[in-house]
Formats: C-alpha cells, sequence, structure tokens
C-alpha cells in the first residue's frame, strides 16, 4: 500500500517531539545555510512542541509576533531567536568551523 504524504510530516513532528532530535535537525538546518529552510525547521519544532500558542507563551512573545517572525517572510532578531529557542527547549551553541567548513 502507498504511504500518504500526511503520514510522513505528522511522523516527523512525532520525531520532533525529542529535544535531541530537534537540535539534530535545527543544526542540519543552519549547515545549509537555508534561511527559509530554517524558519520552516522551527515553525516544524513550534509544531511538535505544541504549536505556536505554546511556544509563544514560553518565549515570551505574542503569538501573532511570533506567526509573523517565522512566517515564510519573517526575518527574526537574535534576540527573537533566542527566545523562540527557549520556548521550544533548545539553545544555540557556536563552535568552531572545522577547516573544511571556511568559506572564504
Amino acid at each position: 500500500m502507498a504511504r500518504m504524504a500526511g503520514d510522513y510530516h505528522t511522523e516527523h513532528i512525532e520525531w520532533l517531539k525529542d529535544p535531541e532530535n530537534a537540535a539534530g535537525y535545527l543544526n542540519a538546518v543552519i549547515a545549509e545555510g537555508d534561511k527559509d529552510a530554517l524558519l520552516l525547521a522551527l515553525r516544524n519544532i513550534a509544531e511538535a512542541e505544541g504549536g505556536m500558542a505554546v511556544v509563544a507563551e514560553k518565549a515570551h512573545l505574542k503569538r501573532e509576533s511570533l506567526y509573523r517572525m517565522l512566517s515564510t517572510h519573517g526575518n527574526p532578531a537574535l534576540s527573537n531567536l533566542l527566545s523562540i529557542l527557549h520556548g521550544m527547549g533548545l539553545k544555540m551553541i557556536i563552535q568552531p568551523q572545522s577547516t573544511g567548513d571556511i568559506v572564504d
């Protein structure tokens, strides 16, 4: 029997409920350097965490502001991004690039 497209999304959101999986997912997306993919990843993790309203409350943001920041046209400030990550039970860590990752 063919697998339905909706099944993948549901399984993906369920998988993202594990903070280790969510962190790995975000790290992989950040490594790609695609802002739109990052915003989509954050929306997916917000869904896994119970939805935008839940994450907004934990992040001490208005729900409407969170929707706007994570929209396809969003561009959250670093302070807001840190709050959003906190609301998802995640944090940002900076580490040195490996020599092969450095782009001139």
